[in-house]
């Protein structure tokens, strides 16, 4: 399952590579390798490879992801990203990554009615609109359906972060 969610963040990431892709090829790629090719996704695929989710996402799904952009993780207190990645820090990061993965293909349509979400790591996060946007607990959506073979990505603005 953790496997899974890391794959859909990583679609988020990747999202404009995936419509390349899918252009190029008349087929759309996985979560994982939508985020690779995006370009902005980077710190995203090196926590799920870290924290050995690629396979997961990789996988059938289908799986949501809410994926925070490089300019997401860079708004996080120096040191975070580095200590996540580390060995020792394994659990942590798969923890955060599944907060961030919901079971199902739920697109932008679905995820405006919708109040909360339970994550892939069990817990729920909220799901809320103002400011004429969408927001994931204190994420704002930036950009919505980003659709890969195995899922949705919808970028995030914020990592969020499980209770």
């Amino acid at each position: 399952m953790a496997r899974k969610i890391l794959m859909i963040l990583s679609i988020l990431m990747f999202s404009a590579a995936a419509t390349a892709f899918a252009g190029s090829y008349g087929k759309s790629a996985d979560i994982v390798d939508t985020a690779v090719s995006a370009g902005d996704f980077n710190t995203l695929v090196a926590a799920v490879q870290a924290a050995d989710l690629a396979d997961t996402l990789k996988g059938e799904g289908p799986f949501t992801v809410f994926a925070p952009t490089d300019e997401a993780f860079a708004k996080l207190p120096p040191g975070t990203v580095e200590a996540l990645l580390k060995p020792e820090n394994k659990e942590k990061l798969q923890a955060i990554l599944l907060y961030h993965v919901v079971p199902g293909k739920v697109m932008a349509a679905e995820v405006v009615g919708m109040n909360s979400a339970k994550t892939a790591g069990g817990q729920s996060v909220s799901i809320s609109q103002k400011d004429g946007g969408v927001y994931v607990d204190n994420a704002k959506v930036v950009k919505t359906d980003i659709v890969c073979s195995n899922g949705v990505i919808h970028v995030i603005d914020t990592v969020i972060m499980p209770q």
